[in-house]
Formats: C-alpha cells, structure tokens, sequence
C-alpha cells in the first residue's frame, strides 16, 4: 500500500515552520498513544501513532526533509539508497532523538525544576521556605530592622560533606553507573527516570557518617537580619533570596520568603495607607463644643469640635495615617465620635439633669432637630 504524504500525516503545509511541524505531532503524538488508546481501537491507533512518529522524524530534520520535498518518499527510503538511514549515514538518531525526548517530556512530565552536571547526575534548586513574622502597627508604619532565627543546613563537621564515614567513600551506584538516571521502557519508546536506588545521586554510601547519617549536612540555626520597610502591609511578604533550602548535588539553595502579619491595635484600626479610631466625648462637649485631644500613631492632635457634635461624626485628619510602600503622600486619620451617656449619677445629678431636660422640652424641636423629624416620619407611618 502507497505512503502517505508526511505533511498530510501531521496536517501542516509544505511551507511550515520547524515549530509548527513540532506542534502537529506533539497533538497527534498524544491523541494516538498506546498508553492513552486501550481496548478497541487500540490497534488502529498504534498504527496511527506510528505513521505520525515516522513523519516527524523525516519532516524534523533538515536534511531528510529537503531529500524528502526533492524526491518524496523514495529520497528518505534507506532501501532505496536515498536515505540517510543506511551505511554511513545517521539514522534516526542525533538531533531527533535530542527533539523527541523533548516531546515525550512535555507530553508525560519531565522532572521538573532540576538540571544535570557533568556527572550525569540531576541538580535540584532546593525548595523555598515561609516564615510567618509579627510586627506591631507602629512597626509597620514606620519600619524596623529585626533579626529572625531559621533552620539552615551546612555541611557536616566530621565527614566534610561528602555524607561517607571518615576513612570511607561513596561507590559508583551499579544500578545507573553514576548517571543518576535510568530508562524505563513505555510503550515504544523510553522514558528517563531519577534512579530510584541512589536518588539522582550517582553514588552510593556504603558506610554513612553517623553525625549526619549520611546527608553530608546537619541542621543549625542561623540568625538573620531583615529590614522592615515603611508601610509594609499585612500579608505582604519579604523574599530573602539563597535562605530557603539547599539544593540537590551543587543545586542553588530555594529562598526564604517572611511573610508580614500585623498584630491588632488597641486604638487603630488600618484600611489601606488609612487610619480609623474612635474617640467618646462627654454629653456636655457634645453640647457645648470644645477642643479635644486626639492620638495618632506617634504623637497626639487637638481637634476642636463644634457645638451640638452628634454621636457617630467623623472627623478627618489629613495626612496622619500611613504612607505606603507605594505611596507618594501619607493616607489620613478618621476619627470616629461617639457621645457617652454618664452612668451612676448621684442624686443631685439626676436632678439637674431633669431640669435640664424639663429647660429642653420647653424650648421645643430648636434643642432636638431630629427627634422632631423622627417623630414626623412616625405619625406619617400611622395616617
């Protein structure tokens, strides 16, 4: 039976580019393998993953795919003599294979966040590490430099790193000959794996350091400055970068990341670069007005209240709230008045204060504007 044509196998054009000739089998390559084609049609997907596969590998490299545009299936065919497959030339392996690993991994996961050495072995950047820090309000407005203990890991004092029982050394591992992978076959190809025995490694520790038991490191404290800047808000984090955990054979350490919470303030409460707090008065500074003293975050203000100030007014000081990391002005400070009704009166003051009610009631809704609108919108209620 005749070939089909490569370019219809993976549905791209004759003009496509190396990347979209990639992207076509990487979609097909996963739509047809056998591992995600059981039962019935397994076998005409098999058959299509493979003529899929062979495509790629014509249309992926330069060469075979200029022979194959000259002279079509017949310029790439080692049985013909026109293909690059036979004596001498290079078969199927080279950049293709490099390409093909390339696909499989993005297809079924590769391992993710490690490299490799020279060795073979697989270098992993350690992994980052959270430290929860509290700070007061004050502390967060104006900043701090403090110091925090973390766990950090060095290397052992009695094997000096390498993890070996001093007048011992780690062996070459038999099972991936220092590589510090394996392959596994899956399916019709194979997949590169960490090596399960020595752990990506390449080596094996027949006698471990009984100080580290074989780690290489041990575990300490170490104490860190960290500077808290100006503004900083609840829930923002500072990134203290190489204080997070070692990485794996020479890997970069991971980082540390202080995430900032704020303790609750006995007077202030924050809304952004904004400050909100309350403030009670007295029935007579109500009335009569007055000046009061008002506290902020370092220092106090006097504000001066009108006559007849009503319970739950707001007072706004510019300026006195917190200016934000991002911020080019401070916010401001809302003070909140709430008017107090005097408790344990004395017996003279309860009487005063009937006579002065009864002074009230004479002079009509003048003293009490809006329990005479209340009082209007009640027998409106009821008409």
């Amino acid at each position: 039976m005749a070939k089909r044509d490569f370019y219809e196998i993976l549905g791209v054009a004759k003009t496509a580019t190396e990347e979209e000739i990639k992207k076509a089998y990487r979609k097909l390559a996963m739509k047809f393998h056998p591992d995600r084609n059981q039962g019935e049609g397994a076998k005409e997907a098999e058959e299509k993953f493979k003529e899929a596969k062979e495509a790629y590998e014509m249309l992926s490299d330069g060469q075979k795919r200029a022979a194959y545009d000259q002279y079509g299936h017949a310029g790439v065919d080692p049985n013909m003599g026109g293909g690059r497959g036979g004596p001498g030339g290079e078969g199927f392996g080279g950049g293709f294979a490099e390409a093909f690993g390339d696909i499989f991994g993005d297809i079924f996961g590769g391992q993710g966040g490690g490299g490799r050495r020279g060795g073979g072995q697989q270098v992993y950047r350690g992994n980052d590490l959270s430290y929860a820090m509290e700070i007061t309000l004050e502390e967060a407005a104006f900043g701090k430099d403090s110091q925090i203990r973390i766990p950090s890991w060095d290397n052992c004092d009695t094997c000096g790193g390498t993890g070996a029982k001093p007048g011992t050394k780690a062996k070459t591992c038999g099972t991936c000959n220092g590589a510090g992978t394996v392959h596994m076959r899956q399916g019709f190809f194979s997949v590169q794996q960490t090596c399960p025995h020595c752990q990506g490694t390449g080596k094996i520790i027949p006698e471990p350091c009984t100080s580290c038991n074989g780690a290489g490191k041990i575990k300490r404290q170490k104490t860190l400055e960290v500077k808290i800047p100006a503004g900083i808000n609840e829930g923002m984090r500072i990134r203290s970068a190489g204080n997070g955990e070692p990485g794996t054979n020479g890997g970069p350490a991971g980082d540390l990341y202080i995430e900032i919470r704020i303790k609750q303030h006995d007077i202030f409460e924050r809304d952004g670069d904004d400050l909100h707090c309350t403030v009670p008065i007295g029935l007579t500074t109500a009335a009569l007005g007055g000046a009061i003293e008002v506290p902020t975050l370092n220092s106090k203000v006097e504000i001066e209240l009108p006559d007849g100030t009503q319970h739950g007014k707001t007072f706004r000081l510019r300026g006195k709230g917190i200016k934000g990391i991002r911020s080019s002005y401070p916010g401001d400070l809302y003070c909140h008045v709430t008017v107090e009704t005097p408790v344990k009166l004395t017996e003279h003051q309860r009487k005063l204060m009937k006579e002065l009610d009864e002074s009230f009631r004479k002079g009509g809704e003048k003293h009490s504007p809006n329990a005479k609108s209340w009082t209007d919108r009640v027998k409106d209620l009821f008409k």
